[in-house]
């Protein structure tokens, strides 16, 4: 009989004791017990390390390394190197996993094996308060992503690997450079790292990860993810992965979404045309840009249309728009926003 495959959680931990042991008794109450956490404590100067080492003193299959403070990457890097496990997945030290987490990650990823990650939808928490419609808003979006299996199509939206919300083998996830990058959002950035490697991503339907909302979350407070439309990082991925220069380059939007998005192009060294529906601004330059009409699309031989319109009823229509004139998401469009 096989022996079961190791799960190894890679959790980066900084000043979180009041959120610690409900996130560790959610790991121990797995219905896959075949895991071993790797808690790389940074620095931290609150009751962090005392919680992790009382948890580990009872339960072998919690290692605890403390670490001088530096910053996340580095202790995800630190946490790592001390993995056992076949399989890799990340725990974020103030979030809380489903009982059933791993146990469907790991039933979905078996049939699969190697050159598959398995991912699935979240949901956000508050202890206090009522959580906000973006949240909610964004866990929809997540989960009908997951449901649908459309992560490449969405890719350029927004983050549709969540940081702690997935499994794969440790040689997919080291082909792809794991956590050896400095680029923030870090998630985002590895997310199309796996893009570019060509994995295969499958997504489930439950809802494999519970995210505590905190005004002192690093998303809120850090200046990287301030502007968390992430152009440059988007734009350079883009330009590595799909941009064919033999191909015209389209940005469809002239709102704030549109203008952002061409001005990052541009400061790139990329020329792009620039198409939308406003009468008022078609024929004007902007940026040094001529505005043409989207019906000035059929003008271009093979375009890659970039859609950067905020409206979700707009992105509807364009959707069909160019159904309808027979252009294929991922090979010819693509959203941004």
């Amino acid at each position: 009989m096989k022996e079961p495959l190791l799960i190894s959680i890679i959790m980066a931990v900084r000043n979180n004791a009041p959120y610690m042991e409900m996130c560790l008794d959610s790991i121990q109450a797995q219905e896959y017990p075949h895991w071993e956490l790797i808690a790389a404590n940074d620095g931290s100067t609150d009751r962090t390390s005392e919680i992790l080492h009382r948890y580990a003193d009872k339960d072998p299959r919690i290692k605890v390394i403390d670490k001088e403070h530096s910053s996340l990457l580095p202790t995800l890097r630190a946490a790592y190197a001390q993995a056992n496990g076949t399989l890799i997945h990340r725990m974020d030290s103030d979030d809380r996993m489903p009982t059933y987490k791993l146990r469907l990650m790991i039933e979905r990823w078996l049939p699969h094996g190697k050159g598959t990650l398995v991912t699935g939808g979240t949901e956000h928490f508050v202890e206090d308060g009522e959580l906000g419609e973006g949240f909610k808003r964004y866990d929809a979006w997540l989960c009908e992503v997951a449901r649908t299996n459309a992560h490449l199509e969405q890719i350029y939206r927004e983050c549709v690997i969540p940081s702690s919300c997935w499994l794969m083998h440790r040689n997919d996830f080291e082909a792809a450079g794991g956590f050896n990058s400095d680029v923030f959002p870090e998630d985002y950035d590895l997310t199309f790292r796996l893009y570019k490697m060509g994995i295969k991503i499958v997504g489930m339907t439950e809802v494999l990860h519970h995210w505590r909302d905190r005004s002192d979350r690093i998303s809120r407070t850090w200046d990287v993810y301030k502007d968390n439309r992430y152009y440059a990082l988007k734009v350079e991925r883009f330009l590595d992965i799909d941009y064919d220069a033999n191909r015209p380059l389209v940005i469809w939007g002239a709102g704030k979404n549109g203008k952002d998005l061409i001005k990052t192009f541009l400061e790139a060294g990329i020329q792009a045309n620039w198409v939308c529906d406003n009468e008022r601004k078609v024929g004007k330059d902007i940026y040094g840009i001529r505005m043409q009409h989207v019906d000035d699309l059929s003008n271009f031989d093979r375009p890659q249309i970039l859609i950067a319109v905020a409206s979700p009823d707009d992105q509807v229509t364009i959707r069909e728009t160019l159904r309808q004139a027979g252009k294929v998401v991922i090979e010819d469009y693509w959203f941004f926003n």
